[in-house]
């Protein structure tokens, strides 16, 4: 009996072999909440919101209360805090003029641990939260520099699968710095592609660099494909955009993205993997009326035409602006590991929840 108890001890502190970070870039709870209402006429039916594990995770920066993507996906990748605008490098940085400390990221660790790794967005992939990951940079605008650093890696061979958009701006920003990215693809026996159907089968790791519209789901499918052969697991980044800018396409964006993450949960083992989501910054959107059996949108058609995008959203269930705001966001958890989100934390105890279920210490 003793034994058996031992076992289960020792099977229960096993670490994780994969670890899924699920980002709604601006999915604070307000977001979230008005999402369900949105997709589904009621309060609490997302599918995160059934997730047992969960906690509210501060989004201050260095130096600020309210973060951008930059700040806020350093912290949670890296477990350091730094300053608006800034790619995981410390708070010793001063942005566009003065590199400070080079952080060591979550993908990083694991590409040097021999472990697959992957980024999927449906932004531009060498902008804030996908760059924070694979790359260190003093200010998020340098896309070039930020995007070739693809090929030239810190650790292990570099991140396997890259897929996103902003082909224009990164090219530009290379060419600027006189890079060729695709040479240096082929530099490193690899290949950017421009779409998604372009990728054959045998590419175990590919770049996607879109001009625009992103797939998420069948980029995600074709990540996980490649990424669950690796025999010693995986980390993989998947960033869908929830700003509320326009509130139909951000609402919509989020309850797409949940219905992703139903999916990707029902698919890998979660016995060895953690499913992680969270949000870098929360966003001002606020639900201030509505009634139920009306859409919670009613009336946005009749008031974009009316007025310009610039202005607050001014709908009876709703108030929508066009800033980020400093309130804790959600985090919530499912699978190996996941039993370490609860409560109030900062947002960089989550780096500190992934590096634990891989079982590994900071350097």
């Amino acid at each position: 009996m003793k034994f058996l108890s031992v076992l289960l001890l020792a099977l229960s502190a096993a670490s994780a072999k994969n670890v899924i970070l699920f980002l709604a870039d601006a999915g604070g709870v307000p977001t979230l909440n008005a999402a369900s209402i949105h997709g589904y006429d009621e309060a609490q039916k997302l599918y995160l919101q059934s997730w047992p594990h969960v906690a509210l995770s501060d989004t201050s920066t260095a130096s600020n209360w309210v973060s951008d993507s930059a700040a806020g996906m350093t912290a949670i990748v890296t477990g350091v805090k730094t300053h608006n605008g800034v790619i995981s490098m410390g708070a010793d940085t001063v942005r566009g003029k003065q590199d400070g400390a080079r952080l060591k990221t979550i993908l990083e660790y694991a590409e040097q641990r021999g472990l697959s790794t992957g980024v999927i967005t449906n932004v531009n992939v060498a902008d804030a939260t996908p760059a924070s990951c694979y790359a260190q940079a003093n200010d998020r605008r340098k896309f070039g520099e930020i995007f070739m650093q693809i090929f030239n890696p810190r650790f292990g061979d570099g991140v396997d699968i890259v897929m996103g958009i902003g082909r224009k701006p990164i090219f530009d920003s290379a060419k600027e710095l006189g890079k060729d990215p695709e040479e240096a693809a082929k530099g490193r026996a690899r290949t950017i592609y421009s779409a998604l159907a372009d990728v054959p089968a045998s590419d175990a790791r590919p770049i996607v660099v879109l001009e625009k519209d992103m797939d998420v789901p069948q980029a995600a499918q074709m990540a996980l494909d490649r990424l669950s052969k690796s025999r010693k697991g995986y980390f993989l980044m998947i960033e869908w955009d929830a700003h509320t800018d326009d509130p139909k396409k951000g609402l919509d964006n989020l309850v797409a993205f949940d219905r992703l993450i139903r999916d990707i949960a029902g698919k890998v083992n979660l016995k060895e993997t953690l499913l992680l989501f969270t949000a870098d910054h929360s966003f001002e959107l606020r639900t201030v009326g509505g009634r139920r059996g009306e859409p919670l949108l009613k009336g946005l058609e009749e008031w974009k035409q009316k007025n310009t995008p610039k202005e607050v959203v001014t709908i009876p269930a709703m108030r929508v602006g066009h800033s980020h705001t400093g309130e804790e966001v959600p985090v919530a958890a499912i699978g190996h590991g996941s039993q370490q989100v609860r409560g109030f934390l900062p947002n960089t105890k989550l780096f500190e929840v992934m590096l634990n279920a891989f079982g590994w210490r900071k350097d």
